[in-house]
């Protein structure tokens, strides 16, 4: 958390709360979040205007004036929000933008896993993002999708949480659209067929879409730019469902780890592909 519903959404909320605004001042109180030179990263944002906010995968790109993007990733906990001058600072807050207006877009995270870089515009691909596989809320070609888990001698949970492949994805939504095609989650990569690769596919963009439509998921400490939950937890099918019914045959929802992660699944509906 967060994955990509919660990334977007937090992108939308956010966006028309800064675009235009002038950064007049930065205040780094955790200089490990900074990838790269803390006070060089300061005095080059120092002065340029926010002109947009772009996410790739679970990054977001703060589009600044001068050519410079941000490229924020907020791993487990990161949170912007925006707040009126004087603020009461919290513990968890570790970088904080002031504007002209006299308000400032603060960096919250409380597990400080979250990391925060200055590029050149155009050149986003040198950092994490240059890594990323097709992003999950676009139309990739299914094509290209189903040689990519082909080459892939893991299973399917697996695969999908890899970033390489398609990025968006956490455990969450993998559950769940895992669930919805009806694909064990120990299923290997390689030998899903290619029409249940297309199924997966489907699923994958409509599933994100729903969840981004209701504002992104919130299970632990996910909160929008405007601090509201998200309520698509109200939809989830089998995530933190454990020994719970079925919706579909009734059967016990199963829980396993795979690869480290907690995974609930339907033993009676979910198909393992070997």
């Amino acid at each position: 958390m967060p994955e990509l519903p919660e990334v977007e959404t937090v992108r939308r909320t956010l966006l028309p709360l800064v675009k235009g605004k002038k950064i007049i001042e930065v205040n780094i109180w955790y200089p490990n979040l900074i990838n790269g030179d803390a006070k060089a990263f300061k005095e080059a944002v120092t002065g340029k205007v926010i002109e947009d906010i772009n996410r790739t995968g679970k990054f977001l790109e703060f589009r600044l004036s001068g050519q410079l993007t941000i490229v924020s990733h907020l791993r487990m906990e990161g949170k912007y929000r925006l707040v009126q001058l004087p603020f009461e600072k919290t513990k968890h807050d570790h970088v904080e933008y002031i504007f002209e207006d006299q308000t400032a877009l603060i960096y919250n995270d409380v597990r400080k896993f979250g990391r925060l870089e200055l590029v050149q515009t155009g050149q986003e691909a040198t950092t994490g993002i240059g890594k990323l596989g097709f992003d999950a809320m676009c139309e990739f070609p299914k094509k290209a999708f189903y040689e990519k888990l082909h080459q892939k001698h893991k299973n399917i949970k697996t695969a999908l949480l890899d970033q390489t492949v398609v990025s968006g994805l956490g455990n969450i939504y993998v559950d769940e659209v895992l669930f919805l095609t009806k694909i064990h989650p120990l299923s290997l990569a390689s030998k899903l067929p290619q029409d249940k690769v297309d199924e997966l596919h489907d699923q994958i963009i409509k599933l994100l879409s729903r969840a981004i439509e209701l504002g992104g998921t919130t299970v632990h400490s996910y909160l929008n730019a405007a601090g509201k939950m998200g309520q698509f937890q109200k939809e989830l099918l089998v995530y933190g469902k454990k020994d719970q019914p079925c919706p579909v045959c009734g059967h016990a929802l199963d829980k396993i780890k795979v690869n480290g992660r907690g995974t609930t699944f339907c033993a009676n509906c979910q198909k393992e592909y070997k």
